[in-house]
């Protein structure tokens, strides 16, 4: 399968990553939307949400609730989306939740380089 999540799942290729269980892992997005975008995804293999079973799915929801808050925090900022792409909006073939800090405000864009912000939240 040539799946670039499924690869960095399996260490294949280097990520930037904020948290790792037996289930997910929480890495930063290569392409930020806005600073701190991070994305959750299943270590198994799941093209879209309709396939993740109600466990899987409720894991991930439980990361969110846990990492969401600590990103804000540490980037002083105020709102967070969660956002799904399903269909031919998705463009990784691999079920991934986006956690995008103050996305839908006048601040919502990236304005520091991912290794600035990895520091941020990993320090």
């Amino acid at each position: 399968m040539d799946c670039i999540f499924c690869k960095i799942a399996n260490g294949e290729i280097p990520s930037k990553v904020l948290y790792e269980d037996e289930i997910v892992l929480v890495i930063m997005d290569n392409n930020p939307s806005v600073d701190g975008h991070a994305l959750i995804i299943p270590k198994k293999h799941y093209t879209s949400f309709m396939e993740l079973d109600n466990e899987t799915l409720s894991h991930i929801f439980d990361v969110a609730r846990n990492i969401g808050p600590k990103i804000m925090e540490k980037l002083s900022k105020d709102s967070l989306t969660l956002l799904i792409n399903y269909g031919e909006d998705q463009k990784v073939k691999h079920f991934h939740l986006h956690l995008l800090p103050n996305f839908g405000t006048r601040e919502g864009t990236a304005t520091k380089t991912n290794e600035e912000i990895y520091h941020i939240l990993k320090g």
